[in-house]
């Protein structure tokens, strides 16, 4: 459903919410280890969400990834997928048809307006605060 790149930024800034709810920075080889991600690809994922403003950075011995808890809240899901993949997931044909629309539908288009809807609305109501804490709980899990 998600780009591979779009997988590893949700999951790193789930693991570095955790860690934010504890007060910890991390660093970049601690996220790769508890999410299971290639470190180069990660950091550049990383660096894009630093860009966008949906976590912070420090540099130094003390320094590393963090999201200040009180925007974890205000992080939906949603904003991770753009910031990534875009709205490409919201707006294209599910069959990969260069032009459909409601006058000129393909043969899944109104199944896949209705599925879209709702990912969007799931998306969107759905906080990085609300994935950390199950993770934190022990409810969810990131890494089989």
């Amino acid at each position: 459903m998600f780009s591979k790149a779009c997988e590893y930024g949700i999951k790193a800034m789930i693991y570095v919410g955790t860690q934010s709810l504890k007060g910890e920075r991390v660093k970049i080889g601690e996220i790769v280890e508890n999410v299971g991600s290639p470190e180069a690809f990660t950091a550049k994922i990383l660096s894009e969400l630093v860009k966008n403003g949906l976590i912070e950075s420090l540099k130094g011995p003390y320094g590393g990834f963090y999201i200040p808890s009180d925007q974890m809240e205000s992080i939906k899901v949603i904003h991770i997928v753009s910031v990534i993949d875009g709205d490409a997931i919201f707006s294209g044909c599910g069959l990969g048809l260069r032009e459909c629309n409601a006058q000129e539908p393909c043969p899944m288009h109104t199944k896949f307006v209705k599925i879209r809807s709702e990912l969007k609305q799931a998306l969107a109501s759905t906080s990085l605060l609300e994935l950390a804490n199950g993770i934190k709980s022990g409810k969810t899990i990131l890494v089989r």
